[in-house]
């Protein structure tokens, strides 16, 4: 090998081996929102416009560091009301208002990068906070080892525990993901039933409580 030739090489190991190192906040991902997200056409045409302005975002980072700040084990949740049905691509959920609750384990520079990464996750959703919330957040996936199982507790402020969507859970029979997740940066995302879904906090002009509904969302991120 000649001398420009081993240069090249040695060029390419070292970015090849710096590119782990350069990048990324990874972890787990759980969304719920107040309309079914899995479900037959015939069901979310009943539903938009008239439900699904309501949402919850949650990211646990496993490991990783935004604008340079640690964030390895660390959650931020985001509570969203928006203008109209989440996802409906006919209509503007701006202006939304969203409540940020980061991690009670975390120091100021940390709250402010939680809450700075939550919203690059979400375009303007997250644009106009209107609060946020230091709470304990407690974040598990794959309960008891089963896919599509997950819980997120934020104080008491906000709930979600998740299930496997079965063959029971199919009505009509022609359901499909209706509605995409709201996060960008997914590697993966399942829709689930969210078994218990909450936001009881006092920023938002209104609490809310669902059960049994297909509307949530169970998935991995990477950025």
């Amino acid at each position: 090998m000649n001398a420009k030739r081993l240069l090249f090489a040695l060029a390419l190991a070292v970015v090849t081996l710096a590119a782990p190192a350069m990048a990324q906040v990874h972890g787990d991902y759980i969304e719920v929102r107040t309309a079914d997200v899995y479900t037959g056409p015939c069901f979310a045409n009943g539903e938009v416009g008239l439900t699904g302005h309501d949402a919850v975002l949650a990211w646990r980072v496993e490991k990783g560091a935004w604008e340079g700040v640690a964030l390895d084990g660390l959650s931020v949740v985001a509570v969203v009301r928006a203008s109209s049905t989440l996802g409906d691509p006919y209509s503007n959920p701006l202006p939304a208002k969203a409540v940020m609750i980061v991690d009670e384990r975390a120091n100021e520079a940390q709250r402010t990068a939680l809450t700075q990464f939550a919203q690059a996750q979400t375009a303007d959703l997250l644009k106009n906070i209107v609060a946020v919330e230091v709470s304990p957040i407690r974040f598990a996936v794959d309960v008891n080892g089963q896919h599509g199982y997950a819980t997120l507790e934020a104080g008491n402020l906000a709930r979600i525990s998740t299930r496997t969507i079965t063959s029971g859970d199919s009505i009509c029979h022609n359901e499909e993901v209706f509605y995409q997740p709201l996060a960008g940066g997914l590697m993966h995302a399942m829709p689930a039933v969210a078994v218990n879904a909450s936001y009881q906090g006092n920023h938002l002009g209104g609490t809310w409580k669902e059960a049994e509904r297909r509307g949530a969302f169970v998935g991995m991120f990477s950025r």
